[in-house]
């Protein structure tokens, strides 16, 4: 598939079907994950994955959205801003570097035939309990993470000349 297929073909998958996912393709998954780029290499990030049956209620704390935990999988992206590139001016990357990975998760789901969510709206405090996070590592995103049981809608995006400025603001 070519990447700007690929790219219009993901979107936010909101409804699940029950169906596991493959171990082969959860590790295809995290391999391209592990492999998406991070300022200077230092790959100061950690994913948790979590099997959702029977963690209903303790995933529902972290995210109260019934499809959440419709997914067999749900995956944490995880920064650790103590082994993270900082910036002269003093900008860590470790958030950075998460979104990164996040996106080569979701990209390689969906090349997969799996379907994502990419969730920012979450408890963190209850992320933290929940899933034993320590304090000095920052959950940043979850995504469920199944086989779609719905369709994509139409892709709604502002004009590409809206967003692109040339050599100068």
């Amino acid at each position: 598939m070519q990447f700007i297929e690929l790219a219009t073909k993901r979107y936010s998958v909101r409804s699940y079907k029950a169906d596991p996912v493959e171990n082969d393709k959860l590790q295809l998954v995290l391999q391209a994950a592990r492999l998406a780029p991070t300022a200077a290499n230092r790959q100061a990030f950690r994913l948790i994955v979590i099997l959702t049956k029977n963690r209903e209620s303790g995933l529902l704390r972290i995210y109260n959205r019934p499809w959440f935990v419709q997914a067999p999988v749900a995956i944490c992206i995880c920064a650790i801003p103590n082994e993270a590139w900082v910036r002269l001016d003093g900008t860590n990357y470790s958030d950075v570097d998460a979104a990164i990975v996040m996106d080569h998760l979701v990209l390689a789901a969906t090349d997969l035939g799996l379907g994502t969510c990419w969730i920012g709206a979450f408890d963190p405090i209850a992320a933290r309990e929940v899933l034993g996070i320590p304090e000095q590592v920052n959950p940043i995103a979850f995504t469920p993470l199944g086989y779609p049981a719905d369709q994509p809608p139409a892709k709604k995006r502002k004009n590409l000349d809206d967003l692109v400025k040339h050599n100068h603001w």
